[in-house]
């Protein structure tokens, strides 16, 4: 199992994390045609400028949101407070941290926070929680934040202890079943220990492995900032970013029995490698969601698969100004099966360089994309985390940097 230093350099080797992956990008980014058109009237609003150490608010949001029914968003820092944040932004746009990890009880939060029926909130650490199966700082944690008398108290449900017996680092969110157990994944551990695995926590904290993946030519590996989705049935379905027949990432259903079902190994070129963020499904079980390279340009698709394992490439990404490069989240759908996502790349801003500093986009269900916005370094840039939507077609993100102080993030709104 990878200490921490390892694990970076990893992500680094492989431009697999935000930052990394961006300054890559510039250096190899060019213009390039794709079917897309340009963007009606919307409007952008940053919502909340993180202001870094010097603010005490947290810095770095990786992660997508949570929507409360009053119009709140909760979300996560990676750094900041320590070594990162749970943070809420209300309707007027102030922000408030709930939590400050200081390390044994958490460490880098690269997911979000979901909410239960009482208000309590969940997620994950990447890191933390001195797991002895990884050094220091742990193998991460899965956490519960409880709001009592005016004051959010932390629990941590699991901590993650690597090796076969256990997963290691869980990068991607959790959800959470009508009983109050906890799904999700991690990077690594499990057994053979290499490529991780799906988990679940009880309400009492106990953890059970319901699948380890065991990665090339078997099935998937390595799930990177992917958690998992649960059908009616309660089969739980997901992506990964290496593993299957091509060593290029999969897309699996877990069933309750316990048996994983590859419905679709990538092959890579113009058929995608590297899936990265949580699937979404349609009334027909239909799975959509995003690779980071690949497709006819090789900066990522955007990859529907049928229940029957079908796979069909909506859209290739193609950099440039005109479109978005290297998705590292999932799509989101609208009651209309239009498709909606950010990339970490591409668009018209110029203030990172040839690469472009991210964009919100739009796919339809006829195919065609639309850039809703382009980051332009002011507003953020380099969006990771998954979008959400409101009643009213709004939408809701962050980006990992960028914004008025120019590196820390930013919480958003766009207005169709």
């Amino acid at each position: 199992m990878t200490n921490l230093k390892q694990r970076w350099g990893w992500i680094s080797r492989r431009g697999l994390g935000a930052a990394n992956a961006a300054l890559a990008l510039a250096a190899v980014l060019g213009l390039g045609a794709v079917t897309t058109q340009s963007a009606q009237a919307q409007t952008f609003t940053v919502l909340y400028n993180f202001k870094g150490p010097s603010g005490g608010d947290g810095w770095n949001p990786y992660a997508g949101l949570f929507l409360d029914t009053a119009g709140n968003l909760y979300g996560t820092t990676q750094q900041g407070g320590g070594v990162g944040t749970v943070f809420k932004v209300n309707t007027s746009g102030t922000e408030n941290v709930l939590h400050k990890f200081i390390g044994e009880d958490g460490y880098y939060p690269y997911a979000g926070v979901i909410m239960d029926a009482k208000g309590n909130l969940y997620g994950t650490t990447a890191y933390g929680g001195g797991g002895i199966g990884c050094g220091n700082p742990g193998c991460g944690t899965v956490f519960e934040l409880t709001k009592t008398g005016g004051r959010w108290t932390e629990a941590l449900r699991h901590k993650f202890g690597g090796g076969n017996e256990d997963g290691a680092y869980p990068f991607g969110g959790l959800i959470q079943d009508a009983k109050g157990n906890l799904y999700g994944t991690t990077e690594e551990g499990g057994s053979p220990g290499y490529f991780g695995m799906v988990f679940k926590v009880s309400k009492f904290g106990k953890e059970t492995a319901l699948h380890s993946f065991a990665g090339y030519p078997s099935d998937g590996g390595l799930p990177y900032l992917a958690g998992v989705i649960m059908d009616a049935k309660g089969n739980l379905y997901g992506d990964t970013m290496e593993g299957g027949g091509f060593n290029q990432g999969v897309v699996y259903k877990l069933g309750k029995s316990g048996t994983l079902t590859v419905l679709y190994s990538f092959r890579g070129g113009a058929d995608g490698s590297l899936a990265m963020g949580t699937p979404v499904m349609d009334e027909q079980r239909n799975l959509y969601g995003t690779t980071y390279r690949g497709g006819s340009s090789g900066y990522g698709i955007v990859w529907k698969v049928s229940r029957k394992g079908k796979e069909t490439v909506l859209h290739s990404f193609a950099g440039g100004t005109t479109d978005g490069a290297s998705p590292q989240a999932g799509v989101i759908r609208d009651a209309e099966g239009n498709l909606y996502g950010v990339t970490t790349a591409g668009g018209s801003g110029t203030a990172c360089g040839k690469s472009g500093c991210g964009t919100v986009y739009k796919l339809s269900k006829n195919g065609t994309l639309t850039l809703l916005h382009s980051f332009a370094g002011s507003d953020g840039q380099y969006p990771v985390g998954s979008l959400i939507m409101d009643a009213n077609g709004n939408l809701y993100g962050t980006a990992a940097y960028g914004g008025s102080s120019g590196y820390y993030g930013t919480v958003w709104k766009l207005t169709p």
